[in-house]
């Protein structure tokens, strides 16, 4: 089982058997409510009749297409409706089943497009520490968490990483914190020790989420983006989990005010009904490698036997489909005041050493033992126990509700958290 801890959880079996809008049941009919949306994957609650419908009509009609060399209607539908989500100048999609693979192809693209640019020495990239960009080798090089790399050996070359942008000061801040732009300087600092000129692309979640819920600090993420800019460096976000309504706009990258140069997204682009990702590209990096190849020639030697595969494509268009008819976005942005206000309200139990949140998306950090991960792994356990289900990370715990939740479910969230915890000092 991924990510899983397979001894203990064959020792200790946690089966969810079914779902419905905003809970679980257990295979013993006990109901947990979802706090995390499921893995930031289901903001419109679970088993939307509606994605059901698409899904299975598309399975009757065309049940799979290849697409190599051969297309279908539902994937360039849906291509366009995700461009208008978008940022304007970031309207070119390339689909394919994850987020893991979404970076990958990600990476793939920068590498392509400063080829195709005849600036090919440019073949390093810029990460983050403490960053998630997925399990395929490029992702892992690019991740900067020790158990996602440990054991897998040297990993990809050519990688280095910016410091993280969370600070003992900055605790318990709820939004972006006031300081700490300056820490985007040490993208400088690489370019001074590799050269800009070397650089493909600096990656970074806009909101860094698997590890526990980091938000930018003010001016951060447009500070990148200025030094990029000067260097030729391509901007990549990863928006796996904060796409498609998180932070209360459709990306991240609008809620900040900051357009990259190439994004990646999964999970919710489908509602979690179906594995899909796709990797969206400003118009002149695909005008650029398009152009340099020669006609009627491959131009990006890439894909996957399931890229827009068209029961992920209906999934996809039937969940945004949701998000405009019921404002699901708007509905987000509406419900971060209260639910970050439910989240920080937990802040005098003893066990919590710190709390984050922007949107509908945060963490809580655990005083640890001396076993890291320890206490983390079995307060996830004992809130599941008792009707809360949360991701956890490490000594971190992370809530992202649906969207569709009531604050009546927000209210339910956090007195599961403050009844479990209460008992840790």
């Amino acid at each position: 089982m991924p990510f899983t801890a397979n001894r203990d959880f064959k020792a200790e079996p946690k089966i969810l058997a079914r779902a419905e809008g905003v809970y679980f049941w257990d295979e013993k009919g006990r109901k947990v409510l979802d706090g995390c949306s499921a893995l930031f994957t289901s903001p419109a609650g679970h088993c939307r009749p509606e994605i059901a419908d698409a899904v299975g009509a598309q399975l009757l009609e065309l049940d799979y297409a290849p697409s190599f060399t051969r297309g279908h209607p539902k994937s360039f539908e849906l291509a366009r409706r995700l461009a208008a989500l978008l940022p304007a100048s970031v309207n070119r999609v390339f689909f394919v089943n994850s987020g893991s693979e979404a970076v990958d192809t990600a990476m793939k693209i920068a590498l392509a497009y400063h080829s195709a640019r005849r600036d090919g020495q440019r073949t390093m990239f810029v990460s983050r520490e403490r960053a998630y960009h997925g399990v395929n080798f490029g992702g892992v090089a690019l991740g900067g968490m020790m158990k996602n790399r440990q054991g897998f050996g040297p990993g990809l070359p050519g990688v280095v990483h910016m410091r993280h942008t969370w600070a003992p000061e900055t605790r318990f801040t709820k939004g972006q914190a006031e300081h700490g732009a300056e820490l985007a300087d040490d993208l400088q600092r690489l370019v001074a020790t590799y050269g800009g000129h070397n650089i493909a692309a600096c990656f970074v979640e806009p909101i860094a989420g698997s590890t526990g819920v980091l938000v930018p600090p003010q001016g951060y993420l447009k500070r990148l983006r200025e030094i990029c800019d000067r260097h030729g460096i391509l901007l990549a976000f990863d928006e796996v989990i904060t796409g498609f309504g998180r932070t209360g706009r459709a990306f991240a990258a609008q809620s900040f005010g900051v357009t990259p140069d190439i994004m990646t997204m999964a999970k919710a682009i489908t509602n979690g009904a179906q594995p899909m990702g796709a990797v969206a590209v400003k118009q002149d990096i695909h005008d650029t490698i398009m152009d340099a190849a020669p006609k009627d020639s491959v131009e990006f030697f890439h894909g996957y036997t399931f890229s827009a595969h068209p029961a992920s494509c209906a999934a996809a268009l039937a969940a945004l489909d949701i998000y405009e008819k019921e404002k699901l976005f708007e509905r987000a942005a509406q419900m971060s005041a209260y639910f970050l206000d439910a989240v920080f309200a937990l802040g005098d139990l003893p066990v919590i050493a710190d709390i984050r949140g922007y949107g509908m998306l945060a963490g809580i950090d655990f005083v640890g033992t001396s076993v890291p991960g320890a206490r983390g792994h079995e307060i996830q356990k004992r809130l599941f126990d008792a009707g809360l289900h949360v991701k956890t990370t490490g000594d971190a715990a992370i809530l992202a509700p649906a969207f569709v939740a009531e604050a009546q479910h927000v209210d339910e969230i956090c007195t599961v958290l403050r009844e479990v915890l209460s008992s840790y000092r």
